[in-house]
């Protein structure tokens, strides 16, 4: 298995007058971790929710494995979406939740789950209708995991979790996804967090893609220059600033664009230059994105 790929195509989605997708159009590969970023309200959740068929489209294109996935059985048995705790049924035990998804799904793992269990310190005696809301969110990452869906959807599923839960939650994914590869995308806003698995972005804002990229290339697009506080002043003239910090006579400033000469530059005014965090750059464009509609 190594999970499908997703073709969108001026996909809008309007709920009466409101329109939670216009036009949004972008690719997600097959085999990939891909990071679908954007503040409350950009529309994560409708794509996610039409690529697994929980709601319709208005008009565009939606293909799943090569086919659109509204009442598509063959393409919803291989889409798995989670969103923050899960689907459960409150007042039955964990352990009838993980029959229930291991006979509904031939991919479900449940020694996977068993050990997720464990890691989560969650008990098959347990009810979802009992747990923190930290819990049941620990428990809806159990079931998107251990269902190693070709297409998997994490939508926000961290939420209610901390620290401690939410980094052992994006190790088991990254373990068992390198074991079994599929295609995952993951929704967040704790963009500082994830960008470590991500292969690929795609970032949302008021509906619309920003930007479609490998996360390689986005961060390229940024870079940190620290030195001499006139140094960094020079070399920052006439750029995109993001952010600038100093102490003392040492200042760093963050920003967009590259050019041809930057590290010659650099060296010649006894500066350094470094990558720019995924969640600096994606402040930054959503940013530019509200400045520019207004």
């Amino acid at each position: 298995m190594s999970g499908i790929g997703v073709q969108l195509r001026d996909l809008t989605v309007r709920y009466g007058e409101t329109t939670a997708l216009d036009r949004v159009s972008f690719d997600i590969r097959a085999g990939a971790i891909t990071g679908l970023l954007g503040r409350n309200g950009s529309g994560k959740t409708t794509v996610l929710s039409v690529l697994a068929a929980f709601l319709p489209k208005t008009s565009g294109t939606v293909l799943v494995d090569g086919e659109e996935p509204w009442e598509n059985a063959r393409t919803m048995g291989a889409t798995m979406l989670v969103r923050e705790s899960g689907e459960t049924v409150p007042d039955r035990p964990i352990s009838e939740m993980l029959r229930l998804h291991a006979a509904r799904r031939a991919t479900f793992d449940t020694d996977l789950a068993e050990q997720l269990l464990d890691t989560f310190e969650l008990s098959l005696r347990d009810r979802p209708d009992r747990l923190s809301r930290g819990k049941k969110s620990a428990f809806g990452v159990v079931v998107g995991l251990a269902s190693r869906a070709p297409l998997t959807l994490l939508d926000e599923v961290h939420l209610g979790m901390d620290a401690p839960a939410r980094y052992a939650f994006y190790d088991a994914l990254l373990a068992d996804w390198l074991e079994h590869p599929r295609t995952i995308v993951l929704s967040s806003h704790l963009i500082s967090e994830v960008e470590r698995l991500l292969e690929d972005v795609v970032v949302l804002d008021g509906g619309r893609v920003l930007t479609q990229s490998d996360a390689d290339s986005l961060r390229a697009r940024g870079l940190t220059v620290t030195g001499p506080s006139d140094a960094v002043d020079a070399f920052v003239v006439g750029r995109d600033v993001v952010a600038r910090q100093q102490l003392g006579s040492t200042a760093q400033a963050t920003v967009v664009g590259g050019l041809p000469d930057d590290e010659r530059n650099a060296r010649l005014g006894g500066l350094e230059l470094g990558p720019v965090p995924l969640q600096d750059l994606f402040v930054h464009l959503t940013d530019h994105a509200k400045e520019a509609a207004r």
